[in-house]
Parts: C-alpha cells; structure tokens; sequence
C-alpha cells in the first residue's frame, strides 16, 4: 500500500510538471535545460557560478526552477529538462526511473532546529509535527533517521522548500521544528539568540546535491555534460581552497541580486564552514559517494536492500566525473 501511495504522489508530482512544461520545446544540440529542485539561495553559489562557467564554454543552459525534488526528477523522466539536481535514490529505486546520478555537487550538511519553548531534545518530538524540504529530500532522510536513531516515531512531515522560507517559518511561529542549512541556522541564532536549540546529528557523509540525467542524455550529450562536471569541479576545488571566492564567483556571474551586497560576509562564512566541514565534492563523488549514499538512505528507510548488495552502476554513471578527473587530476 505505502507503495502504491508513492506511486500516486509521484503521477500527481507528473502530472503538474507536465502541466508547467507545455509552452517548452524540445531542447536542440548544445542546449542543456536544467531543472532545479529548490530555491536558491546562498549554498547554490558553487553550483550557479559552475553553470554560468559552462555557458562561457558554448553549453546553452537554461536553470529551470522548480522548488521541489520530485517535480525536477518527473521533468527528467518526461523530457520536460536533461538535467536535475537533488538526490534522486528513492525515485531511481521504488520507482525503476531510467536515471542515473552522474556527479556529486555536495554531502549533506543539515541542522534540525527547534523551537525551545515547546521542545528541547530528540524525544520531545515523538509524535510531533516537523517540516523538511521536499518527499525523498535529504532533510527528509536527515530526520527520519534521527528519529530512528533516538527510538521516536515523527507525526506529520510537512514538506516546505527553500531553508530561507523554513527560518523564516520558525522565526514567525508558524512551525516549530524543522531542519535548516548552514547559513540559516546562523541566521536564526543571530535574530532570535536562545529561542531555538539544535539538535545533536551524527556525521553524515550521504549525498545532498548531485546532478542526474537519463542514461540516453548522457551518452548523446556527452561532451556537454563533461563541460558541467569540469566546472563543477573547478568551483569546487576553488571555493574549498580559498571560501572567499564565492563571494568573486557571485559578483562577477552577478548571482542572486535579491540578496543585496551585505550578504557577502554571510556567504564567506557560510563556505568557509561548508569548506572545513570537506562538503563540496572536489572530484565528483562517483563510487565511494554511491556506497555512502547506499548506507545513509537506507538506514533512513528510502532505499531498500542491503547496502552492500546494491550496485553503483544502477544509481550512478561514473563515466564524466572519470573523465574529468583524468582531465584535471585528482584532489
């Protein structure tokens, strides 16, 4: 029955993609359409200023936003986008989607965050309401996990994208117990200190961000898909070497306006944290990432099988971040 519910879920997610999709055409020889399942915002930095790096090479890349993970992977599977971001193992698995992920962006670096006026440790929320990014999202999987951890059962998950909108939903009261990223769990200890307490999570290395495509994308788009890798490596290896050159990156590519130049210290410390913690994937994750990634989804309940038993090569598709390793050596 669980099953069959997802199933439902994921025609209704396909359904409204294509829906949205319609007014698309289909995408020519050098264009890569990229469907992004979130919002961005200041952790998209490496990945936004990579794509732009790739537009400089002659890929044509068109960033589709779509604010969640499953719409972006249904947009793949209808041809609605060639690209997705997210981590798509649940949808691969239970759902047998003729994808493959085909290169790391980045390992989940998740705070869950509650409110301290109602809860203040991980049994206090057996049975309580808390809200993640999207189904099958790493958020999803970082709480579940810990709830499995700590003996608990959650109530309803709510599913809210954007970690902005999340912060700004615990700032406001609106919901009490979330996970946040970096930046935002900053952000909440800076305008409400002491209000909110953040749990305790093990060290996680699993698969945050990664980019997947078909399987025919990515032997017909070949030499564009290696573009995209490269850069992303690139960004990578830079931004972990020296955090301020995100700040470099969104100025020159002219990267989330909204934002205003007063962000610039936050993101430099955000990458600087997010480079300590070794997050950003300097040569493409590929199959050491796939066995971690196997360990951590399965132990949250959203792939199944042994993870000793499950095979790389029906998840992923080493071959670009091979190449793009031989190409640029190895970190």
């Amino acid at each position: 029955m669980a099953s069959m519910t997802r199933r439902t879920i994921l025609a209704t997610a396909f359904a409204a993609v294509l829906a949205w999709a319609l007014p698309l055409s289909a995408a020519n020889a050098g264009d890569m359409r990229i469907a992004f399942g979130d919002l961005p915002g200041i952790e998209s930095i490496q990945t936004l200023a990579a794509i732009e790096r790739a537009k400089e090479r002659g890929v044509n890349v068109e960033l589709i936003v779509l604010n969640d993970e499953d719409l972006a992977a249904q947009a793949i599977v209808g041809g609605q986008a060639d690209v997705g971001i997210g981590a798509p193992y649940t949808l691969i698995q239970k759902v047998g989607v003729p994808i493959r992920i085909f290169a790391q962006i980045s390992t989940l670096r998740f705070f869950p965050v509650v409110n301290s006026e109602f809860y203040k440790e991980w049994k206090d929320l057996d049975g309580q309401e808390v809200a993640v990014q999207a189904r099958g999202s790493g958020t999803e999987a970082v709480m579940l996990l810990m709830a499995k951890n700590h003996g608990i059962k959650l109530g309803n998950i709510s599913y809210v994208p954007g970690s902005e909108v999340r912060r700004n939903a615990l700032l406001q009261g609106t919901i009490k117990a979330s996970i946040v990223d970096a930046a935002n769990r900053r952000a909440l200890e800076a305008e409400a200190p002491g209000k909110f307490i953040v749990l305790p999570v093990e060290d996680l290395g699993a698969s945050d961000e990664a980019l997947f495509a078909t399987a025919d994308y990515l032997k017909s788009n070949a030499a564009d898909v290696d573009i995209l890798v490269e850069e992303l490596m690139k960004t990578a290896r830079e931004i972990t070497a020296n955090p301020a050159v995100a700040v470099e990156l969104r100025n020159k590519y002219k990267l989330l306006p909204d934002l205003g130049a007063e962000a610039d210290s936050e993101i430099t410390e955000y990458y600087k944290e997010t480079a300590e913690a070794g997050s950003l994937a300097l040569n493409g994750g590929g199959a050491d990432a796939a066995k971690d990634d196997f360990a951590f989804f399965s132990l949250a309940g959203q792939i199944e099988g042994d993870p000793a038993s499950l095979k790389v090569e029906d998840f992923w598709d080493v071959s670009a971040i091979d190449r793009a390793v031989a190409k640029l050596g190895k970190k």
